[in-house]
Parts: structure tokens; C-alpha cells; sequence
């Protein structure tokens, strides 16, 4: 197969753009409204939406997600966290943690399926919640997350080491293995 039949599934051209430079070539995207089951397992999510988006659109569909586990918190928000970024104040989302333990897991995900193979890569990066959120790159969560080996968060990185952390978060070069295998 030809890995520019390929559709990664998103509206944000910005992460269309940054997975290509990744993968060294132009990828197709396209914007869907898949439905948002909900699970604290971000794999059953990708799993959920890459077979949704295979079926809508009829051909290799790859997906992407994201999780901010709060140790204190059992794993919460998890891959709700985007809520919590679009509902809440920053300052509030940096008190939630409780029990003395600021540590928190970041994970991506992506997710392809071709109406036979279905296959899940993760990345992860250890860190912590800041107290309050500090810097004005990034995105998200960037303003309130500090990557393990850090003392500032990644919205007050420089390029270097915001990319270095990125690569971390994003399994793109597992990804980037399979579409060339394909």
C-alpha cells in the first residue's frame, strides 16, 4: 500500500503539518466529528475512533489522542484533560493535585486501521503539575506540565528542548517505521 492513502484524522492543520515534517511526507487529512466515547483507557479510545473513521471514510484512517495523568488524582483527567483545559481556569487545573504528589504521566497516541490491521503506538513522558502555569509557548497543557529532568514547564522551553520532550510525548519515529514498512 501506498502510505499517502493514508488519512490522519484531524482539523488542526498545525498537527497535519508537524505529523508530515515527522513522517517526511505530505499526509492527507481530513476533519471528522467522531464520537468521544468515554474511557479512561486511551487505547480503547484510539481503538474506538481510528474503526470509526475507517468506516466513514472507507480506507487506511490513522488517529491521534492525548492523556495528562495526575498521579494523585488515580489517573485523572487522563484523556479527559482536554475538557479540563477548555472548562477551567489553568490556576485550578494546577491545584487538583492532592496527597503531597505533583507527579503526572503524559501520553500520545496513534492509532491505524485498514479494515484488517489495527495497530497502537504510544508515547510517554514522565513529569509533573506546576503549581501555577508559567510560559506563553506550546499548547494546552504545555503552560502547566514539567517534563521529568526539567524545572520549568514546556510552554517556557526554548525550541531545543521543547522538541526534545515532543519526540518524547509523540511516538513518531515507531510510526514513521510502520507507514514505511506498509
Amino acid at each position: 500500500m501506498n502510505p499517502k492513502e493514508i488519512t490522519f484524522i484531524t482539523g488542526n492543520q498545525h498537527k497535519a503539518d508537524k505529523l508530515a515534517q515527522y513522517l517526511d511526507f505530505p499526509i492527507k487529512h481530513t476533519k471528522l466529528d467522531l464520537d468521544e466515547i468515554q474511557s479512561l483507557d486511551l487505547e480503547e479510545i484510539v481503538e474506538h475512533k481510528v474503526r470509526q473513521a475507517y468506516a466513514i471514510i472507507k480506507g487506511p484512517a490513522l488517529v491521534e489522542d492525548t492523556s495528562l495523568e495526575f498521579k494523585a488524582l488515580n489517573g485523572l483527567p487522563g484523556p479527559f484533560i482536554k475538557f479540563f483545559v477548555e472548562n477551567m481556569p489553568f490556576e485550578d487545573i494546577c491545584q487538583l493535585p492532592l496527597n503531597n504528589t505533583r507527579e503526572a504521566m503524559a501520553k500520545s497516541m496513534f492509532g491505524y486501521y485498514d479494515g484488517k490491521k489495527l495497530k497502537i503506538f504510544t508515547g510517554s513522558l514522565k513529569g509533573q503539575v506546576a503549581k501555577k502555569p508559567a510560559g506563553e509557548n506550546g499548547f494546552d497543557w504545555d503552560k502547566f506540565f514539567i517534563p521529568e529532568g526539567y524545572q520549568i514547564t514546556r510552554a517556557q522551553m526554548d525550541e531545543k528542548d521543547y522538541k526534545k520532550t515532543h519526540l518524547q510525548i509523540k511516538p513518531f519515529e515507531e510510526l514513521k517505521d510502520f507507514v514505511e514498512s506498509l
